[in-house]
């Protein structure tokens, strides 16, 4: 299997040829279990899930509740012990490590709340690292991680490393990282985790600016119920199972 055999040639956001009406992902029955006899955790205990294409999704609950476990299955990161995981119309909880590899790499962004990025190194160089993945020329990839910078107001920083760019800026650094290779879905885990209110806010405004006007489908996870409320859609996760999955009653001003 490569990208393009089982999902078509990828052409940006809302490129994957769901059957229509289907949700974008669809989770079935999903179990995770680790280690075995006395040392057995089950940390999902059948989740049923679906997530359209241009949400944006929240996932909130205490540690161990396994938001971050499903986070992994959904990122392609791990894989479930049990039930049946749906992308884009297609099956994938069969698929080989190199198969999961291609999907990460052509439909998925991520952003982390350490930002890990690359020490020494440029901003555009960082940017641009998806690209050199993805076998791309030089002159496209830096176009395109030049447009990336620019998108997420950092147009000017381009040559700066991280030691000289603030930890919002870093995260914007992140942002363009993720979104360079123009994906379906972005999976963010506390993305504004180490930064403080203001900065919070920029991040989260950009994220709904992202899913707003570009359609990329966003899921969070989040221990702020702040951030949690520029989501259109919040689920919670306790022991293993989602205790509630419902839509916020209270907007965010967002600042598009």
């Amino acid at each position: 299997m490569t990208g393009e055999s089982t999902f078509g040639k990828v052409a940006g956001p809302g490129a994957l040829p769901s059957p229509d009406g289907a949700p974008l992902i669809s989770l079935r029955g999903v179990t995770k279990i680790y280690g075995t006899g006395d040392a057995e955790v089950r940390a999902l205990r059948g989740i049923d899930l679906d997530i359209n294409g241009g949400e944006f999704v929240a996932i909130m609950g205490p540690s161990g509740s396994g938001k971050s476990t499903a986070m992994n299955i959904l990122g392609f990161l791990d894989k479930p012990t049990g039930g049946s995981y749906a992308f884009g119309g297609a099956e994938v909880d069969h698929l080989g490590r190199d198969q999961l590899a291609l999907l990460r790499r052509n439909f998925l962004g991520f952003v982390f709340q350490g930002y890990n990025l690359l020490a020494r190194t440029s901003a555009l160089d960082n940017v641009e690292l998806p690209l050199i993945y993805q076998g791309m020329a030089r002159t496209e990839r830096r176009r395109l991680a030049l447009d990336a910078l620019a998108k997420v107001g950092l147009k000017g920083r381009e040559d700066h490393d991280p030691s000289q760019l603030s930890g919002g800026q870093q995260q914007r650094v992140a942002i363009a990282r993720a979104i360079v290779t123009n994906p379906d879905v972005i999976l963010a885990d506390e993305p504004t985790g180490n930064l403080d209110t203001a900065r919070s806010h920029e991040i989260m405004d950009l994220l709904t600016d992202l899913n707003r006007k570009d359609g990329i489908t966003i899921l969070m996870v989040t221990h702020e119920p702040d951030m949690a409320d520029y989501a259109d859609r919040l689920i919670h996760f306790l022991d293993g199972r989602i205790e509630a999955d419902t839509i916020p009653d209270k907007a965010v001003p967002h600042a598009l």
